[in-house]
């Protein structure tokens, strides 16, 4: 677990670290390139973060309100988690793949908001987006320049949806997201089954939710 949030904290920063001089007027989310809607999320993500008193002192309302408007509409939680879960996905019942998508998504919700509210001065630059029109899944590439040490690459996979485009994975020094929580998810449902797998993620949801948001993030 770990190192799934230092991943994410890492993803979470660039994810909300791109700097450009002004933000464009958005586009409708189902008529934006996939590379255009991640620009434009960081961008907006990053000038809230930074000008935003409260979020820099860790008001967890305030930050997990930001999460909540700018960045959860454009992940595909549900495929996130059907991922995750690999092959006990389609063992699971209706209600407990419900329960899963719900206390992951919180989980990842408590992640993204303990790493927006460190987003100091981290810059992102993407790279040429290598796909076809036609194209229904894409990668989108970047690199994030840290104020101190090397770029970090950070490549964000993206599906095409009724909605619009929507990330289901985040690659982070090579190592993607989804892969590390499928080994993690496997290994608590072979002890408790599916049912002790949304325990266990509700008992972690819960302590984190009686944290502030940087001392939640710090472990």
């Amino acid at each position: 677990m770990k190192l799934i949030k230092q991943l994410m904290a890492c993803a979470t920063m660039a994810f909300a670290s791109v700097s450009f001089a002004a933000t464009a007027p958005s586009a409708p989310a189902s008529n934006e390139a996939p590379d255009a809607l991640v620009k434009r999320i960081s961008t907006e993500v990053l000038e809230t973060a930074k000008t935003d008193k409260e979020i820099q002192a860790g008001n967890t309302k305030r930050v997990m309100d930001l999460v909540e408007t700018k960045i959860l509409p454009y992940v595909d939680f549900q495929r996130m988690t059907s991922l995750a879960a690999g092959r006990f996905w389609r063992e699971a019942s209706p209600e407990q793949q419900k329960q899963l998508s719900t206390e992951f998504r919180t989980l990842l919700i408590y992640t993204y908001s303990g790493a927006l509210s460190q987003v100091k001065n981290e810059t992102i630059e993407f790279k040429p987006l290598r796909a076809d029109p036609t194209d229904s899944e894409v990668e989108v590439r970047s690199q994030v320049n840290m104020t101190r040490g090397e770029p970090v690459p950070l490549n964000y996979r993206v599906a095409k949806t009724p909605a619009g485009w929507k990330i289901y994975d985040i690659n982070v020094l090579g190592a993607w997201l989804v892969e590390t929580y499928k080994s993690t998810f496997a290994s608590e449902i072979s002890k408790g089954g599916i049912d002790g797998l949304i325990k266990t993620l509700s008992e972690k949801n819960k302590k984190l939710a009686s944290k502030p948001i940087k001392a939640a993030s710090a472990k």
